[in-house]
């Protein structure tokens, strides 16, 4: 009994690499396709109207009040 626990130790380990390695390989690609989503919606209609709705919102948080008084 004593040896196939040493055999079974090893295989866990080789086991838990191949998950770990595994693992990397699912995280890059999931990053690789997200950034490609990215790119197609940035280029898309919608991407652009986002893209310009943020900009506006960007100049009017600049320049809140225009030099008027906050409190009338």
């Amino acid at each position: 009994m004593g040896c196939f626990a040493c055999f079974d130790g090893g295989n866990k380990k080789q086991r838990k690499e191949e998950e770990r390695l595994a693992s990397a390989e699912a995280r890059a690609r999931a990053a690789e396709a997200a950034q490609k989503r990215q790119e197609e919606f940035e280029k898309s209609a919608a991407g652009r109207a986002a893209r310009a709705q943020l900009q506006g919102m960007a100049k009017q948080s600049a320049n809140p009040n225009k030099g008027e008084p906050v409190l009338k």
